[in-house]
């Protein structure tokens, strides 16, 4: 399924590249379908297997470190993956959490994130 969503972000003027044996791509029609998969929240990034898929060049950089803990969780969890996210978010949703910000998956995610530096903006400036 990866695969082809990044066809069809190729074909639509998006951008990949492969980056540690990941294919990220971002632009294209992502930019406008991914905002919109959003269920309270607005996805900018998503991961698909080994493929990682963004609204922009700026958006991958940024969810770079939290979209890579999703391929390694891909890779423990296998085809299961989606199904075991899905129904975390289930059961989340049912006993009154928020099924994103609650989710085990997305937990250890962030967590990943919070270890890494951030990187002094672009333009040279402090934060």
């Amino acid at each position: 399924m990866g695969v082809a969503v990044a066809a069809a972000a190729v074909a639509t003027g998006g951008r990949s590249q492969l980056n540690d044996g990941v294919l990220e791509v971002e632009g294209g029609v992502l930019s406008r379908l991914l905002p919109r998969l959003g269920i309270g929240m607005v996805p900018v990034a998503m991961t698909l297997g080994h493929v990682v898929v963004a609204i922009d060049a700026e958006t991958l950089a940024q969810t770079r470190v939290h979209e890579r803990i999703h391929v390694a969780q891909t890779e423990r969890w296998g085809l299961f993956f989606p199904v075991a996210y899905l129904a975390a978010a289930a059961v989340i949703a049912l006993r009154g959490g928020d099924p994103y910000r609650d989710n085990p998956f997305e937990q250890e995610a962030r967590a990943a994130e919070s270890t890494v530096a951030t990187p002094p903006p672009r333009d040279g400036t402090r934060g």
